[in-house]
């Protein structure tokens, strides 16, 4: 699995902007991005276009992310850092899957869990 374009939404930093280029060092020249302003057209554009939504969220009834078997096209969504992915947007996803986590806390910041998951679904 590669990653064809990264859609960014709602209130998300886009570049150019200093902190990200810092951050990324360059990728964000050579990574396709695109800014939606509205979430959910996106991802109703995405499925209508035969893309399998997938949120990555701890929420009831998903799936650890070791268990689950992507499809050939599937949209990653990730949520705000504090608050998460917005039920109106779990609705929309056709699966749900969660990255499990050892003792109290059960969050990670969105860069970190980015890379765990877009690591663990292309295996």
């Amino acid at each position: 699995m590669g990653i064809e374009k990264i859609y960014l939404a709602g209130y998300t930093a886009q570049p150019p902007r200093r902190e990200i280029s810092k951050t990324a060092i360059g990728a964000e020249d050579w990574i396709d991005w695109e800014y939606k302003e509205d979430p959910i057209q996106a991802i109703n554009d995405l499925k209508e276009d035969g893309w399998k939504v997938v949120g990555l969220e701890l929420e009831e009834g998903a799936q650890k992310i070791a268990d689950y078997s992507p499809t050939e096209k599937i949209c990653l969504v990730l949520g705000h850092e504090v608050t998460g992915v917005p039920e109106e947007i779990i609705k929309l996803c056709d699966d749900v899957v969660y990255i499990p986590m050892h003792g109290k806390k059960e969050s990670l910041n969105v860069s970190v869990a980015l890379g765990i998951a877009l690591d663990r679904l292309r295996n």
